[in-house]
């Protein structure tokens, strides 16, 4: 049942366009999927068919696709992440590099970044400026975390943003299904891979769909 404040949204349908559209994929490195790493989430395989698809999509209408990567320098002395989370994410390791499933390319864009938003003090909406972007298409990992940090720095600059629900994963199911609830309601459009690529390719609208909570 929709809360009555949450029923005042407005659910327009978002219509992307490739020359103004990038792909944001946050936090899909090593020390978040892979065995060895030391926060693991686990089952990030089953975001594989729909990030990939996205990503060659991308890839087909020249679509800037940027990896934002989480990394740590050693010997801070409060590190904010740090202060919540085992460390993790040690720059210039194993452990920050992008899985090799996603098959990133040397052109590809990489933004560092210290905190769970990929705008905190990155370069990031400056090179989204000087590309002309202002529409975003949003996914990795964690979906209540880094996810939904970007999401909300993203709405707050001003760009329209969509998030494919089946290319994100949260820590579990209930912060997935709220996450996206509120990204829904407040910050953005929640959609699927298919329907997202449905309109790169063809400019179909993006309907915002509310996940149940």
């Amino acid at each position: 049942m929709t809360d009555v404040f949450s029923a005042k949204r407005q659910d327009g349908a978002i219509t992307l366009d490739p020359k103004r559209t990038a792909v944001l994929v946050v936090d899909m490195i090593n020390e978040f999927c892979k065995p060895g790493g030391k926060m693991v989430l686990p089952g990030y395989e089953a975001l594989m068919p729909a990030q990939t698809a996205l990503i060659a999509a991308a890839r087909s209408h020249d679509m800037p696709v940027i990896y934002v990567i989480d990394s740590h320098r050693k010997n801070m002395r409060r590190d904010r992440e740090w202060v919540k989370r085992t460390p993790h994410g040690v720059e210039n390791t194993w452990a920050t590099q992008v899985i090799d499933d996603l098959a990133p390319q040397p052109d590809d864009i990489r933004v560092i970044k210290h905190r769970y938003s990929a705008f905190f003090q990155t370069d990031l909406d400056l090179v989204l400026k000087d590309m002309l972007i202002d529409q975003l298409v949003i996914f990795g990992v964690v979906t209540n975390i880094c996810v939904r940090s970007t999401v909300h720095d993203a709405f707050f600059l001003g760009y329209e943003v969509v998030v494919p629900a089946d290319a994100c994963a949260a820590t579990g199911p209930r912060e997935q299904e709220s996450s996206l609830y509120d990204i829904a309601t407040h910050f953005g459009v929640v959609s699927r891979a298919k329907a997202v690529i449905a309109a790169i390719s063809g400019g179909t609208p993006v309907e915002n769909e509310v996940p149940p909570v």
